[in-house]
Parts: C-alpha cells; sequence; structure tokens
C-alpha cells in the first residue's frame, strides 16, 4: 500500500497508509501513547488513537477524517468561525479535565520535559489552527500530540488563545486572514467562556505572554542546537516575540468581561466586579 505524505510536519513529517498515520518516533513517544490509550478509555473522540509502531520503529496513530489546513494562506474561514471557536474552547475544557487524573507510565517523558504533579493536567501544547481537523462545522479533534505534556491548564490555554483569538500581531494576523483586530477581545472572552474558565482575565494576559516568549525561547535554543526544525520556525519564534509585546500593551478594559446589552452590543464591564476565581485542577 502506497504512502501519501500529509501536509504540514515542519519538525517530525507524517505518512499516510490507508487509515493510519505513521511518523518517526521520539523518545517521549511512549508516554505520549500512554496518555492518548487514556483518552481513548475515556471516550474522547477528540484524539487519534495510539495503534503501536510498525516494522520500521515508527508510531502508529489512526487517522483523524476531515479538513486541515496544511500550508495554506490564508487560513480557510472555518479558523476564524465564533463556532469554531467555542468548540475549540470545550474540546480543551474536556481534555484537560480528563488528563487531570492522568498517571503517566513509570519514566514518564515530555518533549518539554518536567513531570505530572498534583495540580497539572497534561494538555496538548499546539492545539492551534493549523493543527485542527474539521467535520464540515464540526471540529473532529486535533493531531500532532507530540509536544503535549504537563502543565498548569492556563498555559495550555494560553497558547490555544493566542493563535485562535488570534492574539499575534495585526501583521502576521492579516497574513493568516483575520483582519478584525477590534474583535479580538470579545473573540478572547467567547473562548474563555466556552471552556469555563473563571480565573482572573487580566491576569491570564501575563500568562500568554509568558508563553509566546517562552516558545519562541525553545525554537531558538533549537535552532542555536543546529536543529534543522528549529531553523525553520525562527520565523515563527520572531512572531511569537512580537505578538508578546503587542499583548502585554493591550489596556485593562480588553482583558474585562462586557455584559451583552438588549441590542446586542456589549456594555461596559463592571469597574468592581469581583475577582473570579481559577478553575480547579
Amino acid at each position: 500500500m502506497s504512502e501519501d505524505v500529509l501536509p504540514g510536519g515542519k519538525t517530525v513529517g507524517a505518512v499516510r497508509i490507508g487509515d493510519v498515520v505513521h511518523k518517526r518516533a521520539s523518545p517521549w513517544t511512549p508516554t505520549v501513547h500512554a496518555l492518548l490509550r487514556h483518552l481513548a478509555e475515556a471516550g474522547f473522540d477528540g484524539a487519534p488513537r495510539a495503534l503501536g509502531f510498525d516494522e520500521q520503529g515508527r508510531e502508529r496513530l489512526s487517522y483523524l477524517p476531515g479538513e486541515m489546513i496544511g500550508e495554506r494562506v490564508p487560513w480557510p474561514a472555518w479558523a476564524f468561525a465564533d463556532g469554531t471557536l467555542v468548540q475549540v474552547g470545550q474540546w480543551m475544557r474536556r481534555l484537560h479535565d480528563l488528563t487531570a487524573e492522568f498517571r503517566p507510565p513509570a519514566g514518564e517523558r515530555w518533549f518539554a520535559g518536567g513531570e505530572m504533579r498534583p495540580g497539572m493536567v497534561i494538555g496538548h501544547q499546539d492545539a492551534a489552527p493549523y493543527n485542527a481537523v474539521m467535520d464540515g462545522d464540526r471540529l473532529a479533534g486535533f493531531f500532532d500530540w507530540d509536544t503535549a505534556g504537563p502543565s498548569p491548564r492556563e498555559v495550555d490555554l494560553a497558547f490555544t488563545a493566542l493563535s485562535w483569538v488570534p492574539l499575534y500581531t495585526p501583521a502576521a494576523a492579516r497574513h493568516f486572514g483575520f483582519d478584525r483586530p477590534e474583535d479580538r477581545s470579545r473573540r478572547l472572552h467567547l473562548l474563555l467562556d466556552a471552556y469555563g474558565y473563571d480565573g482572573d482575565r487580566h491576569a491570564f494576559g501575563a500568562v500568554i505572554v509568558q508563553r509566546a516568549r517562552r516558545q519562541a525561547a525553545v525554537i531558538r535554543q533549537m535552532a542555536e542546537a543546529g536543529d534543522p526544525a528549529g531553523v525553520g520556525l525562527l520565523p515563527v519564534a520572531d512572531n511569537l516575540e512580537r505578538s508578546a509585546t503587542d499583548v502585554e500593551a493591550l489596556p485593562d478594559d480588553f482583558w474585562q468581561v462586557r455584559a451583552a446589552r438588549p441590542d446586542g452590543g456589549a456594555a461596559p464591564a463592571a469597574a468592581d466586579r469581583e475577582p473570579p476565581r481559577s478553575p480547579a485542577g
């Protein structure tokens, strides 16, 4: 049976043979497979199934059928649709709730290092539009779980907000097809509401900044070490750093929830609104 090269794959790459995806395995692949088996046993259908390894030692994963962005620019309209954004928030909340009790195998190993500790979840850590699969108007799930790993909920959610709202620089957002910077605050709160996030949203902005800069630093470290994938992702690191600076400069009212008015607009947020609490876990 022939191997069909799948689009994307800037770091590892993958091929499809029938309904199975084959990818070069990494040192953390066994731990990620344990995570995917945990999700499958819980009935979570928004992720591929781990199917072991082939005769070449490549990992085998079930194929998520649907539409992917691949190398397309601008991104398709569904990447900026409110309905998709809501589904992304709901998908991520269910993922975090299911992984809060995940017990990794002995000798757990993750792409970014670290280990599972109380109060953490296992996040996808790259649940961006370019890793999404859409079945019509339905979010089928996300592929590319190589970078999955333990973190507080906010850290994983922050990267998703950065890429789905999106909170990139206006120039980068226009490049991908989003040209409504005035709508970003509303979209951010739509995503957080769909997740059920009840944390301090102004503080969440600082998490976005930190996550973007940390991601950029990892890419630059990879490039300095001579990793071809890191070198290829240097423009991404530049965008993340510029975006972090832009997010840091957003006004306070950007992060405040605005109550809906009868005419469909948004009323000013109450200055004395009681600070919300972070979600459990």
